[in-house]
């Protein structure tokens, strides 16, 4: 365990454990995409309250493995890839899948997933060079949201159109003001920014 300031001047605790509750509870939120979508097509395509109650869970769990992190002083290094990593499956499988249907369209996942993996590569080279990962920053938190809102918009309320437009637009302009930050705060941790 260390004591370190990110790279906005915040002092956090680092362990290296590797079974914690934060951890579990990210873990889950990429298990719950599979009952999802096989509820979805078991159910004819309409949405049901399990289908309900698991992406409220998926959501929720995304603030909450943080909330219990800091709550039980369980900071992790794999907590710190673990939570972006299962943001970016539970998105990259549930966004398929509505791709495949048709109801989402196939540039917008190639943006995200292309986003994505750029700032993975990023986080990994990172971890390579300073041998620890940073943690996610607001306005990819804020991306994520925005890309669950949209997607919550056409999965729930199919008929609203122009709701469907804005959060698409709204997203896709948060995924790249993202990944300026994010690319901005790369060349600042490789310059030697001490970080978290």
């Amino acid at each position: 365990m260390r004591e370190a300031a990110n790279i906005d001047g915040k002092k956090v605790l680092v362990r290296d454990d590797i079974y914690t509750w934060s951890n579990l509870i990210s873990l889950s939120r990429v298990l719950v995409v599979f009952p999802i979508i096989w509820l979805h097509i078991e159910n004819d395509y309409q949405v049901n309250g399990w289908i309900w109650g698991l992406i409220v869970y998926g959501a929720l769990s995304d603030y909450l493995d943080g909330l219990v992190a800091r709550w039980r002083n369980e900071i992790s290094e794999l907590g710190k890839s673990l939570d972006p990593v299962a943001d970016k499956l539970m998105a990259f499988f549930l966004f398929i899948y509505t791709v495949w249907l048709g109801w989402i369209p196939l540039w917008y996942f190639v943006l995200g997933v292309t986003r994505d993996s750029l700032i993975m590569a990023g986080s990994a080279h990172i971890k390579k060079k300073r041998g620890k990962v940073a943690m996610s920053i607001i306005s990819g938190k804020i991306t994520v949201n925005l890309m669950a809102i949209y997607w919550i918009s056409v999965f729930f309320f199919p008929g609203a159109e122009n709701v469907q437009t804005f959060f698409m637009v709204a997203s896709a302009v948060m995924m790249i003001v993202s990944f300026v930050e994010y690319k901005q705060r790369y060349h600042k941790i490789i310059d030697g920014a001490d970080f978290n």
